[in-house]
């Protein structure tokens, strides 16, 4: 059996490289990976309104998708992050009722929407991890709760930059290393993607 690594939500952020996308940060439970996740807009909103406990006016897809669960008297029992193939993310739901388990594929952005209204665990397979998580030292932990403390400088307008193809793969890692302790995880997770497409 698969080793999984439980992950928790810790932050939703917009995406400056690509416009209405956004960057979910998941963190291990028991360790100090992040798993940065590019979601679309709608989905973004599904998963922050949801943690913020607003009710919108009339039911988003993901609470309809709750609301036939509860009507038909099964629950989720977990979702997994799966897979990544080419940088693109999959993901299976665990539904359970008193009779059967059944796995549903199904986009991760929609399938942790979904695992926020059931409070239902998230976990991530091992080797998805350990080919797109970034991992933290200690030395960043503390001084990424201390940024958040105090209060974020406005950035000034971005210089055009070089495309990550042009880079060794020795400065994608200081860039990296970079992107990190900046909390800059869009950017890191490019810079990822452009590393494993190079390994």
């Amino acid at each position: 059996m698969e080793k999984l690594v439980e992950l928790e939500i810790l932050g939703l952020s917009s995406n400056h490289s690509q416009s209405g996308s956004f960057t979910l940060v998941m963190g291990e439970m028991e360790g100090s990976r992040r798993l940065p996740i590019v979601i679309g807009m709608f989905e973004a909103q599904a998963i922050a309104i949801e943690i913020e406990k607003i009710i919108p006016n009339r039911p988003m897809t993901h609470d309809l998708f709750k609301s036939f669960s509860d009507s038909f008297k099964f629950e989720i029992a977990r979702i997994v992050i799966s897979d990544m193939k080419e940088g693109v993310f999959y993901a299976k739901i665990h539904c359970k009722n008193s009779a059967s388990i059944v796995e549903i594929d199904s986009r991760p952005s929609d399938a942790i929407a979904i695992a926020v209204r059931f409070a239902a665990p998230i976990f991530c397979a091992e080797k998805v991890m350990s080919e797109a998580a970034i991992e933290f030292t200690e030395e960043e932990k503390k001084l990424e709760s201390s940024k958040e403390v105090q209060s974020r400088a406005p950035k000034s307008n971005p210089k055009k930059e070089p495309s990550l193809k042009d880079f060794s793969l020795d400065k994608l890692n200081q860039l990296l290393e970079k992107a990190i302790t900046n909390e800059d995880y869009e950017r890191a997770a490019r810079i990822r993607d452009e590393i494993n497409k190079r390994n």
